[in-house]
């Protein structure tokens, strides 16, 4: 099975090969946006992760027929009411600007007491399968809403969360976005202390306690039975 995920981000594309090699599963080739020839991708305008990753998720089924998965993820700060959330990535003003957006939501919080700083990375991975004539079984059983829209594309959208809270300052050089600021909950990937960021965590813890590595784990029983179902089709 032929798998594009919607991203030029490689270091994605190597968290969820990991994964699914984690797993066992061998029959799903990945794709990125670079594998395949260029198309318009529409502005993510939705209100919610979910409705983002579907917008590049029907982006990409639609231009290429392949299998689309697309995530959406930000950081969402309990003091800011759940911002920048969708915005994350774009929240100093131009998009992709990793240390001018948590500079600016350091400054933000700079007088915040350590007992308000809570937060939490989300993702929402969508997946659209172009062309199919019905949902599997196996999904069903399986527990995964599934569903079939009137255009005959397989829809399935998963969830991730993991909780934590803002540094006072940037630590770390691993990760990307806003991981050098956030702090996983102890439990949650950190140490007994909590003085870890998620920049100074291992690809490998990352994969286990991520709100990604959360949705991508979660996800990836119903790509199995996807690319069993194509196999036999």
């Amino acid at each position: 099975m032929k798998l594009l995920v919607a991203t030029r981000n490689s270091k994605k594309l190597v968290e969820l090969d990991r994964i699914l090699r984690a797993a066992g599963i061998d029959s799903v080739e990945l794709l990125s946006l670079s594998d395949v020839p260029e198309y318009p991708e529409r502005p993510e305008t939705g209100r919610t992760f979910a409705d983002n990753a579907y917008i590049k998720a029907f982006d990409g089924a639609a231009h290429t027929g392949y299998a689309c998965l697309a995530d959406d993820s930000g950081l969402s700060v309990d003091e800011l009411n759940g911002m920048p959330g969708v915005l994350s990535a774009r929240w100093s003003g131009t998009h992709g600007d990793d240390v001018a957006n948590y500079q600016l939501l350091l400054a933000q919080m700079g007088d915040c007491p350590d007992e308000r700083r809570t937060a939490s990375f989300r993702t929402a991975c969508a997946l659209v399968v172009p062309g199919a004539k019905e949902v599997p079984s196996a999904l069903a059983d399986g527990g995964f809403p599934a569903v079939l829209d009137e255009a005959g594309n397989l829809l399935l959208v998963v969830e991730g969360r993991w909780p934590g809270s803002i540094l006072r300052e940037p630590v770390g050089d691993n990760g990307f976005g806003y991981d050098p600021v956030f702090a996983p909950a102890v439990g949650e990937g950190n140490d007994a202390e909590g003085t870890l960021s998620a920049a100074q965590m291992s690809a490998e813890d990352k994969d286990a306690f991520s709100h990604r590595g959360r949705a991508l784990r979660a996800l990836t029983p119903a790509l199995k039975i996807l690319a069993e179902a194509e196999s036999e089709g």
